[in-house]
């Protein structure tokens, strides 16, 4: 009898544990906000929701899957309960999202300097050939520029996209600001790369909850947590240290990695 119930208390405090696990769905191309280091994901988007959801309670899951449009589906779905990503309308019917920003982001376009774009408003870019990631959206704007001029080539990685404008395959992409010049700093012929001064938008990073995840109904701490780690300082700690340590892990040789 004795150890029946140890056994069966085991097995509810394993379903205990199963049922404060959270799923957070991350596609880790976008150095520093999120990258990986060929063992874990690691920067600024995993340590704020790492935080944010440990201060709630929860044990947190890291899910990768094979491109940003899977993450978006799966959240919408509910088989993910936690993404970092810009609102829509279109994404706000199926996720909540954190009415306190996790980061400003500013839009660029990136283009090769061997063959330059004229851009100064959205309607420009529509006699070039461009590059996005699969369920990428920089607004309702360009999101109804691309589906009117269809002169968007779609790629699963940054590495793929990059090297495309490299080679003079595409003419631009649009890309975090940020992130684009982290990641052409060691790309091979990356020197060519350079970034409009001009940006295409700003918007914000925001942690977005499925409508059927159990966080649903907890947006209010979620907020208040994004607060209190913004006003100590803790995002902007995290971005400057995952930027750092990227940059080391790219000087690094292959086989030390």
């Amino acid at each position: 009898m004795g150890r029946l119930l140890c056994l069966l208390l085991m097995l509810l405090g394993g379903q205990v544990w199963a049922d404060e696990r959270i799923r957070y769905c991350d596609y880790p191309v976008y150095p520093p906000i999120s990258w990986s280091d060929g063992k874990q994901v690691r920067g600024l988007a995993p340590s704020v929701v790492k935080a944010v959801l440990g201060k709630l309670g929860y044990e947190v899951e890291i899910v990768v899957l094979g491109n940003w449009k899977r993450c978006l589906l799966d959240a919408a779905e509910g088989r993910v309960d936690v993404v970092l990503a810009y609102s829509s309308e279109q994404r706000e019917q199926s996720m909540h999202f954190s009415k306190v920003p996790v980061l400003r982001e500013e839009v660029a376009v990136f283009f090769n300097r061997k063959h330059p774009v004229h851009f100064e408003r959205l309607e420009d870019l529509a006699r070039y050939r461009g590059g996005l990631l699969f369920g990428e959206s920089y607004g309702p704007d360009f999101d109804r520029f691309v589906a009117r001029h269809g002169n968007i080539e779609w790629v699963s990685d940054s590495q793929q996209n990059f090297g495309k404008l490299v080679r003079g395959r595409i003419d631009f992409i649009t890309h975090e600001r940020r992130t684009g010049q982290l990641y052409v700093e060691h790309l091979q012929g990356g020197a060519d790369i350079q970034a409009l001064p001009n940006s295409l938008s700003v918007d914000y990073l925001r942690l977005a909850v499925s409508r059927r995840s159990r966080l649903a109904g907890q947006m209010p701490q979620i907020d208040a947590e994004l607060q209190r780690l913004a006003d100590a300082g803790m995002i902007e700690r995290w971005l400057n240290e995952s930027e750092a340590t990227y940059r080391d892990m790219i000087k690094l040789p292959v086989d030390a990695r």
